[in-house]
C-alpha cells in the first residue's frame, strides 16, 4: 500500500476537486436540480467516500473494489461536466480546469489499483 503522504495528497486532491465541482454546479440551471446536478453531487461525494473507505479496509480485494468504484465515480462526474459544456451550462474553461484536476486524481487512483494487483501477483 502507498505511503501516508501519497494518501494525504490524493485525499486533498479529491477534496479540492469536489469543492470545485460543487462550485461549478452552482452555475447549472435550476431545472437541473434533480437531474444532472443531483447525479453529479452523488458521484463527487462517492469519490471521496469510496476512496476513504477503501483505504481503511484490511482486505486488498475490498480495497481494490472500493478504489475502482471511486475511479468510476470520478469518470462519471467529469462526464456530467462535459455534457454541461455541450449544453452551455458552464464555460469550456471551467470544464478544462476540472478535467485537469480529474486527470491527476485518476492517475493516482489507478496507481493505487495497480499496486494492489501487483501485491496479489507477488503472493
Amino acid at each position: 500500500m502507498e505511503d501516508k503522504q501519497f494518501h494525504k495528497k490524493l485525499r486533498k486532491l479529491i477534496v479540492d476537486y469536489i469543492v470545485a465541482g460543487y462550485e461549478t454546479l452552482k452555475q447549472f440551471p435550476s431545472d437541473e436540480k434533480y437531474g444532472m446536478t443531483s447525479q453529479c453531487k452523488r458521484a463527487l461525494v462517492s469519490i471521496f467516500l469510496n476512496y476513504t473507505e477503501g483505504y481503511a479496509r484490511i482486505s486488498k480485494g475490498v480495497t481494490k473494489n472500493l478504489y475502482e468504484i471511486a475511479y468510476g465515480s470520478l469518470k462519471e462526474s467529469i462526464g456530467v461536466f462535459f455534457l454541461a459544456t455541450k449544453m452551455y451550462f458552464i464555460p469550456t474553461k471551467n470544464y478544462i480546469s476540472l478535467f485537469n484536476q480529474k486527470e491527476e486524481i485518476a492517475k493516482m487512483l489507478w496507481k493505487s489499483i495497480e499496486g494492489i494487483e501487483q501485491d496479489k501477483k507477488i503472493k
